[in-house]
């Protein structure tokens, strides 16, 4: 047992030295060479499509041996669209500025002494996450393109597409001249290794986990580097006593259907009782058309019978299914303070034509991302412009909300004199 601990720790530090290797290279890196790198990456990914579903059948072939549930193989499954929207995230990620080197700001002091705030890379990224492939690609381009290297560790239901597309990718990534080890693939399943990579703080600089809760907590407590992260998506629409309810019918259905299983899901709607009468009723069957399962609060339950007594627990659910629970408010400010009870700190949103009520609640909900007439689907990086994310953010330091290619970069000082000294 003893040797087993020391081969894995072993191993941890071999890989997360290779990768800060490679991070030191990237440093000097142009821009030129990694956009070169990131549009070869799309275009292989379009040129492989066969051989990346078929990667993907096999992994698809083996969800029920890992007990996957439909939103599970939902998100590890791909399809010609959602390889070519990996494509498309890839190349909006080149048309984005390099944040690298930007000078945030600059100032000369009354001695003359020049200081800047210049934007430069974090350096390693350890990024452990589960299903998802497509979030494989997302992870390597925009660490390429901030100047990170990247250590992939992805879950075993993944393992097949994960392996093609990180061969694919580190192959362009070599053409382009740049190091290889830009993208390092853990390519052993042992839970234990990822406690052994928590451990190399010398050499990763950020941990971001991205997968359930479990997972998220336990890289939290073994991590020894800063962790980029939220728990879960408790996400709420508020649908205010102001609101267009036709808009509000449309915003509430996407957030909870469009696709259930994802951490940008509305899980819980409140619903203002002034509004209650008129809307619900309707709500509540088109939902139930749709296969949603609805708990609801006694006044909700007075609508539709079909509508299960929500208990305590539910409210605080993050349900990743068809799923919803439902509460009608007396006010904006009792919507506000149940967010602030229940919610994750993820993403909130109020449906209002009340230009009032509407800014109340954009200042007083305190989550990474708050929304007005809008569902909460939209909160995702390709959808704010970032190309792509690493994850979304709950924590206030050192990034909030999606994380797109600045969050993946710090900024150092630099001072230029003519022979000052204190």
């Amino acid at each position: 047992m003893a040797d087993t601990v020391k081969n894995l720790a072993s191993y941890a530090e071999a890989l997360a030295r290779r990768a800060h290797r490679a991070a030191a290279a990237l440093r000097a890196a142009r821009a030129e060479q990694k956009d070169a790198a990131l549009r070869a990456i799309a275009d292989r990914l379009r040129a492989e499509q066969d051989a990346i579903l078929a990667a993907n059948c096999r992994d698809l072939a083996r969800a029920d041996e890992f007990g996957l549930t439909p939103a599970q193989v939902d998100r590890l499954r791909l399809s010609p669209d959602r390889i070519e929207a990996m494509a498309r995230g890839v190349e909006a990620i080149v048309a984005l500025p390099d944040p690298v080197g930007e000078v945030i700001d600059e100032y000369i002091r009354d001695d003359g002494l020049q200081i800047r705030r210049v934007r430069v890379p974090l350096g390693v990224v350890l990024f452990i996450y589960e299903s998802r492939p497509n979030v494989t690609v997302d992870a390597v381009a925009l660490c390429l393109k901030s100047g990170n290297a990247v250590i992939l560790r992805g879950g075993k239901e993944a393992a097949y597409t994960n392996d093609v597309l990180h061969r694919l990718m580190v192959q362009e990534i070599e053409r382009a001249g740049l190091p290889a080890d830009a993208a390092v693939r853990v390519d052993i399943q042992d839970r234990e290794l990822v406690g052994e990579l928590l451990q190399c703080d010398r050499y990763i600089d950020l941990a971001i986990p991205r997968g359930g809760e479990g997972l998220i907590r336990r890289v939290v407590q073994q991590a020894r580097m800063p962790v980029l992260k939220h728990y879960k998506g408790l996400c709420h629409v508020y649908v205010d006593r102001a609101a267009d309810l036709t808009m509000a019918r449309r915003i509430v259905v996407n957030a909870k259907c469009q696709r259930p299983g994802v951490c940008n899901a509305a899980e819980t709607v409140l619903v203002h009782e002034a509004v209650a009468d008129r809307f619900l009723p309707g709500l509540l069957e088109e939902l139930f058309a749709r296969g949603v399962e609805i708990r609801g609060c006694e006044r909700t339950r007075q609508f539709d019978r079909r509508v299960l007594p929500a208990t305590e627990a539910d409210f605080s659910t993050e349900w990743l299914d068809l799923k919803l629970s439902m509460r009608v408010v007396r006010s904006l400010e009792e919507a506000i303070e149940h967010i602030a009870r229940y919610g994750s700190g993820h993403t909130e949103a109020i449906v209002t034509d009340d230009p009032h009520a509407a800014e109340q609640f954009l200042t007083m909900v305190d989550s990474a991302t708050v929304m007005h007439n809008a569902s909460t689907r939209l909160c995702d990086g390709g959808e704010f412009g970032l190309g792509a994310e690493i994850g979304i953010s709950t924590d206030k330091l050192h990034a909030r909300g999606p994380c797109g290619l600045r969050e993946l970069t710090t900024y150092k000082y630099v001072v230029r004199g003519s022979g000052h000294i204190r």
